[in-house]
């Protein structure tokens, strides 16, 4: 009896064994109405296999990736959960075959699993005929392993849904036409990176990314968005196994990048913190790419604050109802030998030590993306299968390229998500957290950003503990100039410059250019090292300018004294002065004196182009006939008292031709002709003068030097032969001075257009108009009160001198004195 009952007892056990190894067979395979097919890398070959011959990898010997088991995990729990379902595929049963797809060129033997009908490969015949069992494709992960499987499953339009594969080159749907993916591009998790660059204006980083598709495309990806930015990319490196760190971390210390971009897969990337940690690399921002961002090992590392500052780009963390229960149930069940023996190449796992704790306490990343991209495939075989109250259609064959289209139109709500994909199977759906590793050992949420429906970025710095202790640390290759200074380019990066103040006359626009002083308008001026312009005062003389007055007074008094000493000299013209001064020449000189001094009066005022010609137009014309007459008088002094008793002849023919006139009409006419070709060139017109001083603008006359040196030489000619033959008379009778007269009025004119173009060269402000009507004022004046005003005191105080008999006693003298 008693061997009887321990038969019995050891029948239950061996019945209740046997139970559990039915319940769970194996963990990769699933039977159902549909077939799913999964690509997981729960294993991940590290180093390169050398194989004498044609040979699969074995996964299961490769070393043990948590996180890629947890994602795993996740995809059993969906379709466990999709199939208890009543509401999403009712009384349909979804099956799964996954794969362990540790390596890109050596696992394949799933992939054509996966493609196989009845464990054969087929050449493709007739549309739909002999096509795999397997509606649609969760996976891989990576996207160097999705560009070498995905197109193994375009030919036949069989839905591939990765879940991590962010290479923007599956946005191409003439290569990629059944591709979708519930992750975003590159593209999007770059532009997450460079506006925290931007945020925090860090110019001057380092880019370090895996040396496979993903990361070679993030690089293109990064250097493509910050093209037109003020970011600089100082450092680029591919990172593989051969990589030497040391060498990586010397090239970024030695150009001073302290902000460095680690854009890899999470083995390379915490592999590379490491290697950090191991050589003291210290006072650097991290900013972590989505694969390793939430890493749970690294920031629980004792040495990771010397580092520096880890911030990263995550995916948001979303909860999946159920799946821990799921795992914690799943990890109690007991698995059986003979199902192990019955698994396909790479289904076997060697992972039953693991408990539930250590599954669920690892890097929760991508969990959110496998779940919905198998509840997209659900969605899409429930509308093929015109699923509804409570059941599906029975008689409708279901082909791959009709889940697809379903998949394409997927609008459906999952965990607070509306799930859609955009005309290049991308999401449009989801967002990313900025993260920070805190002191604690935590990847912290301090910001987020979203897509949809708008771009809305944020980042709460007040939670960042920065390695500065406060002050958010800088990355520059040259300090920012500072206003009023322009950027020079030192080297090949825009970021690296040497600050150039921009001089008098131009300003640094600070929202424009900043490598180029821009120039002030002729109107403006600016100090050195302006960033903007200010309006120049403009200045010039008005007419109501006390130097302006006191000068036309002069000129007004110059012609009432002229006009006096004309009544003078014709009350008495027959007397020997007068005579000897020029007689009916006397009124043509002081007429012409007359008629000079108006331009005195156009020297004042705003300059028009006729106050410009007026200017010099009367002083040139007609000094030039009083200095003809002079020329004249004094070579008659000369030739009366010197000439006459010598050469009679040159004498007679002088006075018989009236040679005076006749020099004195071409010199006036000549002048005319001058001023009439030099005008017709290049006629005076007014001129603002910004040179002379920096805030002020200076309204004067343009004038015209190769237009007017005709006439100025003219001028001097006249001036010239004067002044010889005045000088020649010097030695005449001492009561006879007109000769000496002459000369002493010619030199004060020399010394006043001396002084005048001494000031001119030294000064040019506003004042040098004044200095200007002066200097023609004292030119008539020199002449006026050194030649005429002396025959005027003899004509009114010393009238003994004036008679005949006085002058001729003067000539007999001298003439008896040089004929000794």
């Amino acid at each position: 009896m008693k061997h009887f009952l321990a038969f019995l007892c050891l029948l239950g056990t061996f019945l209740r064994v046997s139970a559990q190894c039915t319940a769970q067979a194996s963990e990769f395979q699933l039977q159902g109405d549909y077939l799913l097919g999964g690509l997981f890398d729960i294993h991940h070959v590290s180093d390169p296999v050398y194989q004498d011959g044609p040979e699969a990898s074995d996964c299961s010997s490769q070393p043990f990736i948590l996180p890629s088991y947890r994602r795993f995990q996740l995809m059993r729990f969906s379709v466990e959960e999709i199939n208890n379902s009543t509401s999403l595929l009712p009384n349909v049963s979804l099956g799964y075959e996954i794969f362990d797809h540790c390596s890109e060129t050596h696992t394949f033997p799933g992939v054509l699993k996966l493609l196989s009908v009845d464990n054969l490969i087929q050449p493709w015949g007739e549309p739909y005929k002999n096509l795999s069992e397997v509606m649609a494709l969760v996976g891989p992960f990576s996207s160097t392993d999705t560009l070498t499987v995905a197109p193994l499953f375009m030919v036949d339009l069989i839905p591939v849904v990765s879940y991590g594969a962010a290479s923007s080159a599956f946005t191409e749907k003439a290569k990629y036409p059944s591709f979708l993916r519930t992750v975003h591009s590159n593209k999007d998790v770059i532009e997450v990176i460079v506006s925290i660059i931007l945020r925090f204006k860090w110019r001057w980083v380092a880019f370090l990314n895996s040396d496979d598709a993903f990361g070679k495309d993030g690089l293109e990806m990064f250097i493509r968005r910050i093209k037109d930015t003020d970011i600089c990319l100082a450092f680029t490196k591919g990172l593989n196994d051969n990589t030497n760190d040391s060498h990586v971390f010397e090239h970024i210390e030695a150009q001073k990048i302290y902000v460095v971009v680690v854009f890899a897969p999470k083995l390379s990337a915490e592999a590379l913190i490491e290697s950090a940690m191991q050589l003291n690399v210290t006072k650097r921002v991290w900013i972590a790419g989505d694969t390793w961002s939430l890493s749970k090992r690294l920031p629980k590392e004792e040495v990771i604050k010397s580092i520096g500052t880890v911030l990263g780009v995550s995916q948001p963390v979303i909860k999946i109802p159920g799946f821990d229960d799921f795992i914690r149930s799943s990890r109690s069940q007991a698995y059986c030998e003979k199902a192990e023996q019955n698994l396909f190449c790479n289904q076997a796992c060697n992972c039953s030590s693991l408990s539930a704790e250590e599954i669920l306490a690892v890097d929760p990343s991508y969990s959110f993306p496998v779940y919905s991209a198998v509840y997209a495939i659900a969605h899409a075989l429930h509308n093929v299968l015109q699923c509804g109250a409570g059941r599906c259609t029975d008689n409708i064959t279901v082909y791959p390229h009709k889940v697809l289209a379903e998949l394409k139109k997927s609008n459906f709500t999952l965990l607070n998500h509306n799930i859609q994909f955009d005309e290049n199977g991308d999401p449009t759906f989801g967002s990313y957290s900025i993260v920070f590793w805190n002191h604690s050992g935590d990847a912290e949420e301090i910001g987020f950003f979203k897509f949809n429906p708008s771009v809305n970025f944020f980042i709460n710095d007040s939670k960042i503990q920065w390695y500065t202790n406060g002050d958010v640390p800088t990355s520059l290759c040259s300090q920012e100039c500072l206003g009023g200074y322009a950027k020079k380019q030192d080297g090949i990066h825009e970021c690296c410059f040497v600050c150039k103040i921009c001089a008098n006359g131009t300003y640094l626009n600070s929202s424009g250019d900043p490598y180029k002083c821009i120039a002030c308008k002729e109107t403006e001026w600016s100090a050195e090292g302006s960033t903007s312009c200010s309006l120049r005062v403009v200045e010039y003389i008005p007419f109501t300018d006390s130097g302006a007055i006191l000068i036309m007074t002069g000129a007004w008094a110059f012609v009432g004294l002229t006009l006096t000493m004309s009544v003078l000299f014709a009350i008495n013209y027959n007397t020997p002065v007068v005579r000897s001064a020029g007689g009916p020449m006397c009124f043509l000189i002081l007429g012409c004196f007359s008629l000079c001094s108006l331009s005195v009066f156009f020297h004042f005022g705003k300059p028009t182009t006729s106050f410009c010609i007026l200017r010099l137009l009367p002083f040139s014309l007609f000094y030039t006939v009083c200095l003809a007459c002079f020329v004249v008088r004094s070579f008659q002094i000369v030739c009366i008292f010197k000439i006459a008793a010598k050469f009679p002849k040159i004498h007679s023919w002088w006075m018989k031709y009236h040679g005076q006139w006749l020099v004195i009409t071409v010199a006036f006419v000549t002048q005319a002709l001058l001023l009439i070709i030099g005008y017709t060139y290049a006629p005076p017109k007014p001129y603002h003068d910004t040179l002379w001083s920096h805030d002020k603008i200076i309204l004067g006359c343009d004038i015209n030097l190769k237009a007017s040196s005709g006439s100025v030489i003219l001028l001097l000619s006249l001036c010239s032969l004067c002044f010889i033959f005045s000088y020649m008379g010097k030695d005449l009778p001492k009561n006879y001075n007109e000769a000496k007269a002459i000369t002493f009025c010619l030199l004060l004119l020399i010394l006043t257009w001396i002084v005048f173009a001494t000031e001119y060269v030294l000064y040019r402000g506003k004042y040098i108009q004044t200095l200007n009507a002066l200097a023609v004022l004292c030119s008539l004046y020199s002449f006026l009160l050194w030649y005429f005003l002396p025959k005027c005191y003899i004509i009114i105080f010393q009238p003994h001198r004036n008679t005949q008999e006085y002058f001729q006693g003067l000539i007999q003298s001298y003439t008896k004195t040089i004929s000794q």
